[in-house]
């Protein structure tokens, strides 16, 4: 479940506290209080079958007794007694519940018994052990936190209780306030991604703050956080940033994936902020959510001094900020406004003795560059100029917090008179800072933030739409590795089965002994000039490490002594270890490539992820390395290597030349490909691949997998991110038309703009219920750019020339209960069976993925898709609160 019920907890209308008493001090009693003294409208009823009474109000002793049904119950009884409470809850028509009592837990049965008594009803549970709840737009503060939150647009979801009662009590310091604060405790029910669900559509809600310790369902929450980042910000602390990576592991790639650094992809991937301590947590949230997503976040900078501009320009560039490149009639404009001694540069400095009439025709000038996008202005005490004053003139240009339409972050410095010039801007509605480090930061999260989301919108190019799958052949070799037994691939079985995910590999040829070694060589050196002999061997995993690999072999005999040396060393050094052979191969020699890696580990929370970067023996030491989620695309490849200093390398420097960006591209989709098809990865690593301007070649593979899981289907069931669904693809043909149906992919934001240009305006209207002309860029991007987990849209292609002929859509709520289906079939191509075919087609996926119900919303005068609807069964009728719309309802599971 996710938001299921969920609204209850949010906007009740009544509220039981379960367990209120009398006693002064306890839990029961703190919580009651908060209830009534937050001044909460609804309906109120204690239960307790030892009171009477609880403060002044009728008590009652058993949930039966209630004179209606609570929406919200708060609970602060014993441990054991909770289960029965709740099941009393549920039986009266009670949907949630916040359960304060701790000591609920796997290990006595009671986490589970609470869970089974809310099951039947569906009653969501949001603990146990749990500080509570508070929705400040209600006055409610169902809670026993020391203080009730004013109310705002900034939702809180918290692992921690007392983290939530500390950032309440920060936030009334700082003036912030909250839409929904949500303590989640044990999560024994309602989880993060929950939450997340319930505040992306809550209008009270502009961003979302979150802190993390764990994440139970990775896929639920970056289902959830990526649905949500794309409406509003979201923005994360997650503690434990410096655990210890993996200090024995199989693969380099085991050694250098720390928890933490997965963490960091996920989040990126999502486009969720991150940041590191609680004062940047509501800092980022209430900067953000005053302003809407900007392309860029150049910033220009108004100073009376010069050293406080300085400060911000270095945090911000620390930052990864961007400084603004004013215009030269921007300049101009200045040298006509000001002092011969001001700047004459970004920031501008007005200087100390800048009045406030000085402060506005700046700031105006500042501002109607079209270079900045957000505008800082700073003010230093000094005895020439009234820090008010200045701040009077900066507050009387802002509009909600804007001037010309652009951000504006003030930092007034000092104490005395900069507390009267702060004040003044914030009632305003201008952001204010208190030190020029603290501004910088603010404007720093715009950034961040329109980098967030143009990574959730960007597109990757065109492509074939099947990647390189060599699964029947990976198969075979994964079937014969668990048939004998082993985890371990040796390293002509790793290349082979990365051959064929189409990463190149040199010639090899496997030899048991040092006289088959010198055979082997003879054969590779008539078309090479020198060979490698490596170590083969089940037993050894890094063959470096003890001496089995020799380079630069120029004989045959050569390789046979060679061969005999790692032996001996082999020996010396590991002498359980056992000599299953050698592999002999073609030396591949690249004077200017670049040596890289590329890993999969399966991380405990996030399930399977790619590492890639600089590569060979030194590669725990270099540690130049970035990790991203599994499926990736050609766009999300490029962010990968874009992370790593190796990546500018390969770019080219000096005289050399760029590496073959493509194919490793490639390769990283490739890998990805592979991860997709099998549950059955453990770990692995390719080091080195060689990489330059000819393409790629791995020298080296090492794969682990689970012998049990090797027959199990596609695609992996461990994936944070659900896969593209490419099972759905068919040809369809009819009335002399043939098409190509399959999933819709981000790349096909390219065909819509034709596609559109060929519907009438009159088939706009009836697909989006009003007349349409614009589909802005954006708008396009989130058509394409799905979460496959919540929604699915199936495209038709013109067979022969690739177009975009009809498109079908499929929407379902975040419990996969009941979706929306939509249909646009292009004018010129109605009426041959086209959006027949779609239909039938999101029926058909439906019902695969166990949604219960579809429905569609359809003009009346739309009689073609009423008559369609009809025909596959659908019942209809006119929709309650709209005249001139019908609702189209089909029940999937009972339909066949």
């Amino acid at each position: 479940m996710t938001i299921r019920n969920l609204e209850y907890a949010v906007s009740p209308r009544s509220v039981a506290v379960v367990g209120a008493t009398e006693r002064i001090g306890s839990v029961g009693r703190v919580v009651f209080d908060n209830i009534v003294s937050g001044g909460f409208e609804g309906d109120i009823w204690p239960l307790n079958p030892k009171h009477s009474q609880v403060a002044g109000r009728r008590c009652y002793a058993k949930v039966a007794d209630l004179p209606g049904v609570p929406d919200l119950a708060v609970i602060v009884t014993p441990p054991d007694t909770v289960p029965g409470v709740v099941r009393d809850l549920a039986e009266k028509g009670t949907r949630a519940a916040v359960v304060i009592t701790a000591g609920l837990t796997r290990e006595n049965g009671l986490r589970q018994a609470m869970l089974d008594a809310a099951k039947p009803s569906l009653m969501r549970i949001i603990g146990p052990n749990t500080v509570g709840l508070m929705v400040p737009p209600v006055k409610l503060n169902a809670g026993f936190a020391h203080m009730a939150a004013r109310s705002g647009n900034i939702a809180l979801i918290s692992q921690s209780g007392a983290i939530a009662t500390s950032l309440i009590d920060w936030a009334a310091e700082n003036n912030v306030g909250f839409s929904r604060i949500v303590s989640l405790g044990d999560m024994a029910d309602v989880d993060v991604g929950d939450c997340l669900d319930m505040l992306a559509g809550d209008f009270h809600t502009r961003a979302i703050a979150m802190y993390l310790e764990s994440i139970p369902n990775p896929r639920k929450f970056m289902s959830a956080a990526r649905a949500a980042a794309r409406l509003k910000p979201v923005i994360a602390i997650k503690p434990g940033r410096h655990e210890q990576a993996a200090k024995a592991a199989a693969t380099h790639t085991g050694a250098l994936s720390g928890a933490d650094r997965v963490v960091d992809a996920a989040l990126r991937r999502a486009g969720v902020l991150r940041v590191k301590d609680l004062a940047e947590l509501f800092d980022a949230a209430e900067t953000i959510a005053r302003y809407a997503p900007l392309e860029r976040a150049r910033v220009g900078i108004l100073t009376n001094g010069g050293g406080a501009g300085v400060l911000a320009v270095d945090k911000l560039i620390d930052r990864g900020g961007e400084m603004a490149e004013l215009l030269p009639s921007t300049i101009e404009r200045l040298n006509r406004l000001l002092p011969p001694t001001w700047s004459h540069a970004n920031p501008v400095d007005i200087v100390g003795d800048a009045a406030p009439q000085r402060y506005g025709a700046a700031l105006e000038a500042l501002a109607a560059d079209p270079g900045a996008d957000v505008i800082m202005v700073m003010n230093c005490p000094t005895g020439l100029g009234s820090s008010p004053d200045a701040a009077r003139k900066v507050a009387e240009l802002g509009d909600e917090g804007e001037i010309a339409g652009k951000p504006v972050l003030a930092c007034w410095l000092g104490e005395h008179t900069a507390r009267e010039g702060r004040r003044i801007l914030t009632e305003a509605g201008i952001a204010s800072f208190e030190t020029p480090e603290d501004a910088a930061i603010a404007a720093s999260y715009l950034s961040e933030w329109s980098r967030a989301q143009r990574a959730l919108l960007r597109t990757p190019p065109s492509q074939g739409e099947d990647p390189v799958s060599g699964k029947a052949a990976a198969h075979a070799i994964f079937r014969q590795v668990a048939g004998e037994g082993r985890r371990m691939l040796t390293e002509p079985e790793a290349k082979a089965a990365i051959a064929a995910y189409g990463i190149s590999v040199p010639r090899t040829i496997v030899a048991r002994s040092a006289p088959d070694v010198a055979q082997a060589a003879g054969q590779l050196l008539e078309s090479s000039e020198r060979v490698v002999v490596k170590l083969l061997s089940k037993a050894v995993s890094h063959k470096s490490d003890i001496g089995g690999v020799v380079l630069d072999i120029a004989t045959a005999s050569g390789a046979g002594e060679a061969a005999k040396s790692i032996e001996a060393r082999l020996s010396a050094r590991a002498p359980d270890a056992k000599v299953d052979g050698y592999t002999v191969q073609t030396m591949v020699v690249r004077k200017h490539a670049q040596e890289l890696i590329l890993g999969m580990n399966l991380d405990p929370m996030f399930g399977p992820i790619i590492l890639f970067g600089a590569g060979g023996t030194a590669v725990e030491v270099l540690n130049d390395t970035a990790i991203a989620l599994p499926p990736l695309d050609g766009v999300l490849a490029e962010d990968l290597i874009d992370a790593t200093r190796i990546g500018r390398l390969l770019a080219g420097y000096r005289d050399q030349k760029p590496a073959n960006r493509a194919a490793i591209i490639a390769a990283l989709n490739g890998l990805s490909q592979m991860i997709v098809d099998f549950p059955c990865l453990v770990s692995l690593d390719i080091n080195p691949l060689l990489a330059d301007g000819e393409g790629v070649i791995a020298l080296d593979a090492r794969i682990e997998i689970d012998p049990r899981r090797v027959d199990e289907p596609a695609p992996n069931p461990a994936l944070a991110i659900r896969p593209y669904p490419s099972g759905w693809s068919r040809d369809f043909a009819s009335d002399g038309f043939s098409y190509h149906i399959r999933p819709i992919m981000p790349a096909d934001a390219m065909l819509y703009p034709a596609f559109l240009a060929k519907i009438s305006p009159d088939d706009l209207r009836l697909r989006f219920l009003s007349p349409r002309k614009n589909f802005p860029d954006q708008m396009l991007k989130r058509l394409t750019q799905l979460d496959y987990d919540r929604d699915i849209a199936f495209v038709a292609l013109e067979k022969d020339t690739g177009a975009l002929a009809g498109i079908g859509r499929l929407s379902c709520d975040p419990d996969h209960r009941i979706a929306e289906y939509a249909l646009l079939v292009r004018t010129d191509l109605q009426g041959h069976g086209l959006g027949w075919d779609l239909l039938k087609q999101i029926i058909d996926y439906a019902r695969a993925e166990g949604i219960g119900r579809i429905e569609g919303m359809i003009l009346n005068e739309n009689r073609k898709m009423l008559t369609m609807c009809r025909e596959f069964g659908f019942s209809v009728a006119h929709h309650s609160s709209e005249p001139g719309l019908s609702v189209a309802t089909l029940d999937v599971k009972t339909q066949t």
